[in-house]
C-alpha cells in the first residue's frame, strides 16, 4: 500500500495478469476489505466502464471514481472508497 499526494491509501491492484472470470470477484473483495478513505487504484488491459458500471449498481454511494489513465494498452482508474 502506498500514499497519493492527498495522503489516502492507495492499493495497487493491476489484474491483467488475473484470468477474467476471477477480476471483478478479486476487485470487489479488495474494496470490502478496505476502510472508508481508502482507494484502489486499478490497472487494466481494456476500458474498465463495465466495472465502473457494476460499481454504479452494486455499490451506489460507497466510491467514488476517477481514470487516470486511458488506454490504448493500460487504462488506469481511482477508486476511492467513501
Amino acid at each position: 500500500m502506498t500514499q497519493d499526494e492527498t495522503g489516502t491509501e492507495v492499493i495497487e491492484l493491476d489484474i491483467r495478469p488475473v484470468p477474467p472470470p476471477k477480476r471483478h470477484p478479486m476487485i470487489f473483495e479488495t474494496f470490502d476489505g478496505m476502510e472508508p478513505g481508502q482507494a484502489i487504484r486499478l490497472i487494466n488491459d481494456h476500458d474498465p466502464k463495465p466495472l465502473h458500471y457494476t460499481f454504479m449498481h452494486e455499490r451506489e454511494g460507497s466510491f467514488e471514481w476517477s481514470s487516470q489513465e486511458s488506454g490504448p494498452e493500460k487504462w488506469v482508474a481511482l477508486i476511492r472508497k467513501l
